[in-house]
């Protein structure tokens, strides 16, 4: 019977480290600020991927932070940056982007002012947590 009870063991932490291998990173990444949180935000994010490329990375926005998912938003400091095209080469890459509704309560915004690109979720903050509890990501915050 023990040496049944040491296979299983064996057979069970095999089973165990085999998922862990094979499980995919996903992260979370927080943005709630100014364009240049956006701007080093979106350059986290491509650096991520191209270190980690199978990395399932989510872009949580609120606050002022929604800011750069807005049609024709460029950074103000170097109006080159445009931020429609980084997302959209981002989004290509399997990124998602998500911007907060009470934000767009708040300020009195429309879903329409956003890029195609973006998605929208009740809450910033409570996706977020959601993210990190229930769904195991990691949480970055440029």
């Amino acid at each position: 019977m023990k040496a049944v009870n040491r296979l299983l063991l064996v057979l069970a932490a095999v089973w165990l480290f085999a998922g862990a291998a094979n499980a995919q990173d996903k992260v979370v990444y927080h943005i709630d600020n100014t364009e240049a949180q956006a701007t080093k935000g979106l350059r986290n994010v491509r650096n991520h991927l191209d270190v980690a490329p199978d990395t399932k990375i989510v872009v949580v926005t609120h606050a002022e932070g929604v800011d750069f998912l807005m049609e024709g938003a460029k950074d103000k400091k170097n109006p080159n940056i445009d931020y429609a095209s980084l997302v959209s080469a981002l989004k290509a890459r399997g990124v998602k982007f998500e911007v907060c509704d009470i934000t767009l309560k708040n300020r009195s915004l429309k879903r329409e002012q956003f890029i195609m690109d973006a998605e929208f979720t009740p809450s910033g903050v409570v996706r977020i947590g959601q993210l990190q509890l229930r769904e195991k990501f990691a949480y970055i915050k440029p």
